[in-house]
């Protein structure tokens, strides 16, 4: 399972073809996905029935709001990692989490959510993500990790000592608070054996040489080549990749910032703007597309139709600052795709029913993630 995003949305006419069914007209921003039109499915007027603007994109992947989170049982954890606690130590890496570069406040990358509601930083330097993946450390850099986690699970084993040894004095209030401490303190624990376990393991050698850390328009395309790479020498079974809300339009030809495109108010010049800044993703999406669908596992199948893409965001319209109507795309998968699904405005669809599928497919049993009410029944 791969989810990409960005936190400014789609231009909605761009985006949403305006029928319904197989028969659609490819909107400018899909167009090149064209070739892959029988590959994924486009959904209209899903959304998580939040408002906020920028300060609720963070809900993309979740449903939740961080404000709201602590009144649910799965405390915001989001769909790659609920999908990451499925697939647990079969490989070396659960997850990765990524962003192609960074930013400050609420256009920073925050997709990627714990059951205890942590937002999980990203990996924000090509780098950075190409050395974890497929460099060895050699044999004293082993032994240091080693001994790292030997270190943190003494910590953690002393931390649990004291916790239960205040326990009985707590009042019931505090007992729920120091329970919800001790389940980050099982997850910590949890990973730091899954990652012991794997300390001896060769990494695989792929033919990619360490990449340089540029902006933005040179690097996306190199984490989208990395992601691939994970996917291809199984590093990895689910992974994020996050569109920052700040990147160099220069490169492309703008002079301007992405998030002032993006509050263009119907302005004609800042229209056009934002859908070159688009576009750029969309065709960068499409090159990863095509990378997928070319590789094969042993058994011949295509390496897409074994890998469930999500794109979309969490902002709908970000001129605006609507969370409503969230532009999502599902591409591979193995799902019967190549139309354009459109659901009630006046009885709305949770997009989380979407996720419940999704989850089902990657092999989860859950009947409903987060605020589902069930599943998407025309989608298998």
């Amino acid at each position: 399972m791969v989810c990409i995003g960005n936190p400014l949305g789609m231009l909605p006419e761009a985006f949403f073809p305006t029928t319904t069914g197989a028969g659609y007209a490819m909107p400018e921003l899909l167009r090149p996905l064209e070739k892959h039109r029988k590959d994924f499915t486009i959904f209209s007027h899903l959304d998580h029935d939040v408002s906020g603007g920028h300060r609720a994109v963070h809900s993309f992947l979740s449903g939740l709001r961080d404000k709201d989170a602590m009144q649910w049982p799965s405390r915001n954890i989001s769909l790659d990692q609920r999908a990451a606690e499925f697939a647990g130590g079969r490989t070396r890496f659960p997850s990765i989490v990524a962003s192609v570069g960074g930013a400050e406040g609420d256009l920073a990358p925050q997709m990627s959510w714990t059951r205890n509601g942590v937002n999980i930083p990203p990996i924000t330097r090509a780098s950075e993500l190409f050395r974890g993946l497929f460099v060895a450390d050699d044999a004293a850099g082993r032994k240091r990790t080693a001994e790292s986690y030997d270190v943190n699970g003494s910590i953690l084993d002393a931390v649990r000592g004291q916790a239960a040894s205040i326990e009985k004095s707590l009042g019931k209030l505090d007992r729920q608070k120091l329970d919800e401490y001790l389940t980050s303190v099982r997850e910590v624990e949890k990973k730091i054996g899954a990652a012991s376990s794997w300390i001896d393991t060769p990494k695989p050698k792929v033919d990619m040489a360490p990449p340089d850390d540029g902006p933005f328009t040179e690097s996306l395309a190199v984490f989208f080549q990395l992601l691939t790479l994970a996917l291809q020498t199984d590093s990895t079974r689910v992974a994020v990749l996050e569109i920052p809300g700040a990147i160099d339009t220069q490169n492309i030809g703008l002079s301007g910032s992405y998030h002032g495109f993006s509050h263009h108010g119907k302005a004609e010049v800042l229209q056009r703007g934002l859908l070159v800044i688009e576009k750029f993703q969309t065709t960068h999406f499409a090159t990863f597309l095509d990378r997928l669908s070319t590789l094969t596992d042993g058994d011949g199948s295509r390496l897409l139709d074994r890998t469930l893409v999500l794109f979309g965001s969490g902002m709908g319209n970000g001129s605006s600052h609507s969370n409503r109507d969230l532009p999502i795309l599902v591409a591979g998968g193995g799902f019967r795709h190549g139309t354009h699904k459109s659901y009630p405005e006046d009885r709305r669809v949770p997009l989380c029913n979407l996720y419940t599928t999704m989850l089902q497919r990657f092999g989860v049993e859950m009947d409903r993630f987060n605020k589902a009410t069930g599943t998407i029944g025309d989608f298998a």
